[in-house]
């Protein structure tokens, strides 16, 4: 059995044989009690609201990287974070951001929203009518809120949002969806309180304007989010800048403003490196709605210089994940969830949010030291293929 650690000196066993696979296992239990286990399988008849017309499992390779020093309103310790990829060097690379964060006194992450909603239209033949139905809205917004909360025991309308254009009226109804990523959520609760209105009111409904950008990134869901949104940093000392990322902290914040401006030009949603890459791994591993990488790969980095090293800061203003509902039941995704302590608890999904969000903050601050460095290209020709 392969006993070597990596060369960052991580305690995760590195290699490619089954013994080292069995190693990193054995590593897996020893560090958080978490047995992984990868022959469970879902019965097919636990898998309805969840797929149709099933045929089978399609085996996606799973690792683990870490542990992920994190000291987060919700998430608080060291965490091994599960990924599924087909990316050689993803993992090897979040993981050495990771270890230099580290080392460097690890990261600390803010959880700051959490929002749902669902954003049904109504349309009226002139706007006289648009104005009148808005005061009737806003005259009954607390009887519509209780007609939406009527549909769920976890979830709670934080407020109705009007929008007006032309003879149209958007009404933005926000939910806090508790630990459900909540799209379900927000769309019966929407429905149930149009039904109401138009009851009321004898107007019309579509039941999505599209306002919220539904697995799609736009400027609404950068601003107000879709689900959860956290900021994480850590300071990587200039050692470990040298050392580690074999970056010089001088070069990279000296070059680093052509960054934002060229993005700027390519017309971007934010300024991410490849945000998605970290999102999409993790959701796949706990159970998320993928798809959602879409609107959640809009994120904001910035690096600040300091005395003794470089800050790295990341903003993530939408993650839309949950921790109880849709694929989070499957066994293996269960399972991850249990190995990142967030399978149960009050705010077990705002933890996993700050989680994610610490964990793209190193996959980050990983890819720009390699690219700083010109060593992006030598790293995928030696590891990113066999």
């Amino acid at each position: 059995m392969s006993d070597q650690n990596n060369e960052r000196n991580v305690s995760i066993p590195r290699g490619y044989k089954q013994e080292d696979t069995d190693a990193r296992k054995e590593w897996v239990k020893q560090f958080s009690g978490v047995e992984i286990d990868d022959t469970s399988r879902d019965n097919a008849e636990d898998l309805q609201g969840i797929i149709e017309n099933h045929v089978g499992f399609m085996q996606v390779p799973m690792s683990v990287v870490g542990p992920l020093s994190l000291d987060g309103a919700y998430a608080q310790g060291e965490f091994c974070i599960p990924l599924c990829t087909l990316e050689g060097t993803l993992s090897m690379s979040m993981n050495r951001g990771i270890y230099a964060a580290n080392i460097s006194g690890g990261t600390v992450a803010r959880h700051f929203r959490q929002e749902l909603s669902r954003a049904p239209v109504f349309i009226f033949d002139n706007i006289d009518e648009s104005m009148k139905f808005q005061n009737w809205v806003k005259a009954n917004e607390k009887e519509i809120i209780n007609v939406a909360e009527s549909t769920t025991s976890h979830g709670k309308v934080l407020r109705i949002d009007q929008y007006t254009v032309q003879n149209y009226v958007i009404l933005d109804i926000v939910l806090n969806t508790s630990n459900a990523a909540g799209q379900n959520m927000v769309t019966l609760a929407a429905q149930v309180a149009c039904e109401f209105i138009q009851k009321k009111t004898n107007q019309n409904y579509i039941l999505e304007s599209n306002l919220n950008s539904d697995k799609k990134a736009s400027v609404r869901n950068m601003l107000l989010g879709r689900g959860h949104a956290v900021t994480a940093e850590t300071t990587i000392k200039n050692s470990v800048m040298k050392r580690v990322l074999k970056m010089d902290p001088d070069i990279l914040f000296d070059s680093w403003s052509f960054f934002p401006i060229v993005s700027s030009m390519a017309g971007t949603h934010g300024n991410g490196l490849h945000v998605s890459n970290a999102l999409t791994a993790i959701y796949l591993a706990t159970g998320q709605d993928a798809a959602c990488v879409a609107e959640n790969s809009i994120a904001h980095i910035g690096i600040e210089k300091r005395e003794d090293g470089l800050k790295f800061k990341l903003t993530l203003p939408s993650l839309t994940v949950g921790t109880i509902g849709g694929g989070t039941r499957l066994k293996m995704q269960n399972k991850n969830l249990e190995l990142l302590g967030c399978n149960e608890g009050e705010h077990s999904s705002r933890k996993l949010a700050e989680i994610i969000a610490g964990s793209a903050l190193a996959l980050e601050i990983s890819l720009i030291c390699a690219i700083g460095s010109h060593t992006w290209t030598d790293a995928h020709m030696k590891y990113g293929r066999k």
